[in-house]
């Protein structure tokens, strides 16, 4: 988040993405809290100057290698206590593989593809369940 002490003025703008690979999900397994150790939707934060589908591909290809296209738009995120960091909006993208090669990288310890089947099972980080159900992927 912010590199001083005082909390920004406005809320900080993140993208999800859902990727569908083979009737799986890919999640990330975050490498650093918050939710260290934990499942999660491929995403983080829009840089300035960047557009957010434009941050979703890059996102999606850093953590997961993965290159990815943007297939639609699937909601907006925007619970001030959805990130223990502070009030982060999150908007949740539905996207293709396009290419790459699935390998953990940046701020992912791993990256799996979880049958859609079983994702239920799994503790994900942040809202990322909510996202998914309602992208009526599960």
């Amino acid at each position: 988040m912010s590199a001083s002490n005082t909390a920004p003025r406005t809320p900080l703008i993140a993208v999800d993405a859902i990727i569908i690979k083979d009737d799986c999900v890919v999640l990330i397994k975050r490498k650093n809290p918050p939710f260290q150790d934990h499942y999660a939707l491929p995403g983080g934060f829009v840089e300035i100057g960047e557009y957010v589908e434009e941050a979703v591909i890059r996102e999606a290809k850093e953590e997961t290698g993965l290159e990815v296209r943007v297939e639609r738009f699937s909601g907006i995120y925007d619970d001030p206590e959805r990130d223990p960091r502070g009030h982060v909006i999150s908007i949740a993208y539905i996207c293709d593989v396009v290419g790459g090669k699935l390998r953990a990288d940046s701020d992912a310890k791993d990256v799996i593809c979880i049958p859609i089947k079983e994702i239920k099972k799994i503790k994900l980080a942040f809202d990322h369940t909510k996202i998914l159900l309602d992208a009526g992927i599960i």
